[in-house]
């Protein structure tokens, strides 16, 4: 009994660091990327799967139970929320015209010699 309730515990707490792990890639993805279509795209991936494990390891970690139930129904949602809400969000944005990254919006830093432009988006994603 103390056996199967270690191993309960070591499962639950793999999968919630393994999800902790998703979520710092998230959190760095939100902070290095250049534009906001790749930060929607690192925090729409990394964020789902690092949040999903650890809803997971807290399901494992409560055992049978209607909270892990309930868990599992939070999970559900967000398997199917936040890739919806992330598409919808870029989606949003390029039809409104939000620029897209290229290697000519570079700051000023990097390339002091690169041509800013507008701010117009110049790629066209639907060749």
């Amino acid at each position: 009994m103390i056996a199967c309730a270690f191993f309960q515990e070591l499962v639950a707490v793999l999968l919630m660091g393994l999800g902790l792990i998703f979520l710092i890639g998230s959190m760095v993805g939100m902070l290095r990327l250049p534009d906001f279509y790749s930060r929607v795209h690192a925090s729409g991936n990394s964020e789902t799967l690092g949040t999903m494990l650890v809803f997971l390891g807290l399901a494992v970690y409560n055992g049978v139970s209607i909270t892990s139930a309930k868990l599992l129904i939070i999970l559900a949602f967000i398997f199917v929320g936040n890739p919806i809400g992330s598409h919808i969000l870029t989606k949003t944005a390029y039809k409104t015209g939000h620029p897209v990254w290229t290697q000519k919006h570079l700051p000023d830093d990097i390339l002091p010699d690169a041509d800013m432009g507008g701010g117009e988006a110049d790629a066209n994603l639907h060749r």
